[in-house]
């Protein structure tokens, strides 16, 4: 008769697709630990409590950035916008973009789109019942594989305006992989009113300890590697949309509704560039 430990494990295992290493951490595991999820491993979570020593207010920095989802989500949907793209999606954690946009109006349509094979599997099982909304397999570095997969052509009209979200993810990209062409194509396949959100990790007005997680992660092995960028450099992502007010800003400062959007650390509400464009 196994153990109760051996059952535990294989438990534990089961929802693990076959191509994950589970001994390099991965950045969208590791982020959901810092959200407080369960969809993680050892290895994450110790690359999460590296970070933590060095920059202690981490978590407050990964719950600015989700609130700041929430707000963005329902001021698109204040100018008309029901149909989301969400590149980099992540884990499914609390208040995903369906769930905020479809309480708002049960007619938003979402796709998301990760490359996260965990991730992938993890909001299959959480959208297998919702008709308006689908998870895309792809790495954000291949537009065309995301703007032409099947699911994305039946949830989305390109001729209408959509709202795309790029949070947390275009310092993942590094400068010789072009994230601003990246971010041309992506925009052009927008039709006018389309509004497009991006948060972007910074080390302007910042100490050493960005530069020493930057250095932690490099360490880790992981396949992601972070890219700091100045206020000028993400904002040169937005191309030719017009910023909606307050522009560009720490995400905490992008229309707080309340002290939940906000850290008590000041420096954590500055650590994450945060803003919205229409194109016009």
């Amino acid at each position: 008769m196994p153990s109760i430990e051996g059952v535990f494990a294989v438990v534990q295992t089961e929802w693990i697709p076959p191509s994950v290493d589970i001994s390099v951490p991965s950045m969208a595991r590791t982020y959901d630990f810092l959200l407080g999820g369960a969809h993680n491993f050892a290895v994450d979570r110790a690359l999460a409590e590296q970070v933590e020593r060095v920059m202690p207010d981490a978590r407050s920095a990964a719950r600015v950035n989700r609130a700041f989802l929430g707000r963005v989500v329902r001021h698109m949907i204040g100018q008309g916008v029901t149909q989301f793209l969400d590149i980099g999606s992540g884990i499914p954690t609390v208040a995903n973009v369906h769930e905020v946009a479809q309480a708002v109006d049960p007619r938003c349509r979402v796709v998301y789109v990760d490359k996260d094979p965990i991730a992938v599997a993890h909001s299959e099982l959480m959208l297998a019942d919702n008709d308006h909304a689908a998870i895309v397999h792809a790495d954000m570095r291949d537009p065309a594989a995301i703007l032409g997969h099947p699911e994305t052509r039946r949830l989305i009209d390109f001729d209408q305006p959509v709202g795309l979200l790029v949070l947390m993810m275009l310092h993942w990209v590094p400068d010789e992989a072009d994230p601003w062409g990246l971010m041309a194509t992506y925009r052009d396949a927008l039709a006018p009113g389309s509004h497009l959100a991006i948060t972007h990790v910074t080390a302007d007005q910042q100490d050493e300890r960005l530069t020493d997680v930057t250095d932690l992660i490099k360490d880790s092995r992981s396949a992601d590697q972070l890219t700091e960028r100045s206020h000028d450099q993400v904002l040169a992502l937005f191309g030719d949309f017009e910023l909606v007010e307050p522009g560009l800003v720490g995400c905490a400062a992008w229309r707080p509704g309340g002290p939940g959007d906000i850290s008590d650390t000041p420096e954590m509400n500055m650590v994450i560039y945060g803003g919205v464009a229409r194109k016009p």
